[in-house]
């Protein structure tokens, strides 16, 4: 079996469509212009606004042209990740997919159901003439995986909606009503490199890999292992103990992501190698043990012996600085909601580190539903870097999304999907971010809510779509639409 085979129809072949088109966060225009041409295919006025995002207006079904008129709204971008042995180009590779029972999955990258599965969606209802419901507005956005930029810059005067359908969530059953604001974390510095003297010298790449990663809002509570905290925690005892010195540091790629892997090259006294080969070894029997009952695919921390030396390093007191820095600053879960001990509150995502060629970053997506403790938590990670000698900014910083409890949309949606599955759905805040949360300040009257069907392992390439959940889901927002 493959995608071709899978219903409903048309919602999987939108979806496939997507594959086809290379959209990672950054790389938007393609994807862009296919959606415009679809739209304008199937009778919308469809555009590109001066925020790079897609917007299609859709008339309503005759006899429903006094309705009010909603926006289904998602995002054209994916996150760009694959699995180490992966030669996959983002930028000009279609996503492959396979079927593996009841999931979707894509081989050795992320899927691109976040948020692929809601543009598809939205694709289905514009291009089906057949459907009952008033004017609809598809709102389609750049680059929310990396800034939720097209959010931002979404013209106030674009949307006429009375209602806007967020097609973004991932759990088939939930509504979400609310969720965490963010900020970026930004720290950089310049620093002289210092030569190398080979003699006596060897070079080896310590590596981690094989870690589950995953999405920092929605899985930041799961305790998974940082692949870049895990190589500060190597770096810490090997630098300290003069068993190395460090050449350069990589890990992680995405703001949003758990990161998965990284490696840092270093310099260890021919004197001191196998000294330096037990000290790696034991640190990766130590963290295979601490995370036995979460990473259950095993934490691989390798050291690998290079033919060249490097000619450059990090001098002693930055590295003993950027190490400390990285080592003590707060990843993972701050606080959970007080009132609400379920949900996270306040956490942050150690999610990038670049050291090389003169030039140190490290970036922090930190997130909050409460603004004060998130300037608490951001103002606590300035500190630690600063003291470490690294400029300090903070960049696209947005607000929570405050829920409605008395939504009349969310009153609609939830006497739908009981009438249609016999069950009430759970209303929920979560701690990712929505651009719900960016909109709304925009159109102070519009109600909103988000829904979506089941994925798993979003922003990895573990990342997977619960077939029976697409159906379900796009006859659910078909029946919300023409209730409304």
């Amino acid at each position: 079996m493959t995608i071709h085979d899978l219903q409903p129809q048309n919602v999987w072949r939108c979806f496939h469509a997507l594959t086809q088109i290379p959209r990672p966060s950054g790389h938007t225009q393609q994807v862009a212009e296919f959606l415009v041409n679809f739209g304008r295919e199937h009778g919308a006025d469809a555009f590109i606004d001066q925020a790079g995002n897609v917007v299609m207006r859709v008339a309503a079904t005759p006899g429903y042209e006094d309705h009010p008129t909603v926006v289904l709204q998602a995002h054209m971008d994916m996150v760009p990740q694959k699995t180490k042995d992966s030669t996959h180009n983002f930028e000009t590779d279609p996503i492959e997919t396979w079927v593996d029972g009841e999931w979707l999955r894509a081989k050795d990258t992320t899927l691109g159901a976040d948020d692929g599965m809601g543009v598809a969606t939205a694709m289905a209802i514009v291009e089906d003439k057949t459907l009952q419901h008033g004017p609809l507005e598809v709102l389609i956005t750049r680059d929310e995986e990396t800034g939720m930029y097209g959010a931002f810059e979404l013209a106030p005067d674009t949307l006429k909606a009375k209602y806007m359908l967020n097609l973004d969530s991932e759990t088939d059953g939930e509504i979400t009503i609310g969720c965490a604001g963010g900020l970026d974390v930004v720290c950089t510095m310049e620093y002289q490199e210092m030569n190398v003297e080979p003699e006596g010298m060897v070079a080896y790449t310590i590596a981690v890999k094989g870690l589950l990663g995953g999405h920092s809002g929605l899985e930041i509570n799961e305790g998974r292992a940082n692949a870049i905290k895990l190589l500060a925690r190597v770096l810490y005892a090997a630098v300290g103990t003069g068993l190395a010195h460090l050449s350069t540091w990589h890990g992680g790629n995405m703001r949003n992501a758990i990161p998965r892997d990284g490696e840092a090259v270093v310099l260890v006294p021919q004197q001191k190698e196998e000294e330096f080969c037990q000290l790696v070894d034991k640190c990766c029997q130590t963290f295979n043990h601490e995370y036995a009952d979460i990473e259950k695919q095993g934490i691989q921390l390798t050291a690998t012996k290079l033919a060249d030396i490097p000619t450059k390093a990090v001098p002693d007191d930055i590295q003993e600085n950027l190490i400390s820095a990285v080592l003590a600053a707060q990843d993972g879960v701050m606080r959970n909601i007080p009132t609400i001990p379920s949900i996270v509150e306040t956490s942050s995502n150690l999610a990038i580190i670049s050291i090389a060629d003169g030039k140190a970053s490290v970036q922090i997506l930190a997130r909050s539903s409460q603004d004060s403790m998130k300037q608490y938590l951001c103002n606590g990670l300035k500190a630690c870097f600063a003291m470490a000698g690294m400029k300090v900014k903070f960049e696209g910083g947005y607000s929570g999304w405050q829920p409605n409890t008395k939504s009349p949309l969310v009153e609609t949606m939830s006497s739908v999907y009981e009438k249609l599955n016999g069950e009430r759905p759970k209303i929920l805040v979560v701690h990712a971010g929505l651009e719900c949360g960016i909109i709304g300040p925009k159109y102070p009257d519009m109600d909103m809510a988000s829904i979506g069907p089941t994925l798993l392992s979003p922003h990895t390439p573990s990342e997977r779509c619960y077939i029976p959940s697409v159906g379900k889901f796009y006859n659910y927002v078909v029946e919300v639409l023409k209730a409304l």
